[in-house]
C-alpha cells in the first residue's frame, strides 16, 4: 500500500501517467487515508507510513512530512490524539461524517443518498461496522475499491461516487484536520489528504 513514489500531476496541464499506473496510485492513496482515518494507527501502520517518499510537489512534500512524523510518532500518543480529534467525550474536535459536514447533523439526506448509491453498486455495510457509511475513512475505502476493481462496478463509478459523496466537503474536512488544535501527527494526514483530493478533483474535472 505504501509504494507511492510517483506524484500525481499538480496541474490540469500536466500529462497524466498511464491509466493503470494512475489508478494504482489513486487507489493506494485512498487506501492509506482509509487506514489512518478509520482508527488510530498501529506501530506497523506507522512503520509503513515512514517509508513514504517525497518530491518537490505539494503532494510529495506532504508525503515526506507524514513519513517524518510517522518516524517520530509514539502509537499510544497518536491513539490519544485520534480520540481527541474524532471521538472525544461526547464529540471530538472534528466530526468525520459527510452528512454532518454538509448539513450540521448526522444521518441526514446526504447519508440517505449515499446508502442508495451503495445499494445500486451492490456494496453492503459490514455487519460489525460501527461507523456510519459516510465516515470519511469508509468513503476513502469505497473509492479505493471502486478504483482497484474490488467492487464489480461500471466504468466511471469512481468519478460519479467522488462527485456525489466526497467533492461537496472532503477538501474542507482535510483542511480542518490539518488546522485542528488537537492535531499533531494528524495535521500531516490532513495535509496529505488535502493535497491529494485537490489533485483528484482536477483529474475528475478533466475526465468530465
Amino acid at each position: 500500500m505504501m509504494t507511492l513514489e510517483t506524484d500525481l500531476p499538480d496541474t490540469a496541464a500536466a500529462p497524466p501517467p498511464p491509466a493503470d499506473e494512475l489508478d494504482l496510485f489513486r487507489a493506494q492513496h485512498y487506501g492509506l487515508l482509509a487506514v489512518l482515518l478509520r482508527a488510530a494507527p498501529t506501530r506497523e501502520t506507522l512503520d509503513l507510513a515512514s517509508r513514504l517518499t517525497g518530491s518537490g510537489s505539494a503532494l510529495g512534500r506532504a508525503h515526506a512530512a507524514l513519513a517524518e512524523a510517522a518516524v517520530r510518532a509514539d502509537p499510544k500518543t497518536v491513539e490519544r490524539e485520534y480520540f481527541r480529534l474524532f471521538i472525544g467525550v461526547g464529540r471530538g474536535e472534528i466530526v468525520p461524517y459527510g452528512s454532518f459536514y454538509q448539513t450540521g447533523l448526522l444521518q441526514e439526506k446526504p447519508l440517505a443518498r449515499l446508502r442508495g448509491d451503495l445499494a445500486a453498486l451492490g456494496i453492503e455495510r459490514a455487519p460489525d461496522t460501527v461507523d456510519l457509511e459516510d465516515h470519511v475513512g469508509i468513503l476513502c475505502e469505497t473509492m479505493a475499491g471502486l478504483i482497484d476493481g474490488r467492487f464489480d462496478a461500471p466504468p466511471g463509478s469512481d468519478r460519479a461516487f467522488f462527485d456525489a459523496h466526497l467533492a461537496p466537503f472532503v477538501v474542507r474536512f482535510f483542511a480542518d484536520v490539518e488546522q485542528a488544535e488537537a492535531a499533531n501527527f494528524y495535521r500531516h494526514v490532513g495535509a496529505l489528504g488535502r493535497a491529494f483530493v485537490e489533485i483528484e478533483a482536477d483529474l475528475m474535472a478533466l475526465a468530465a
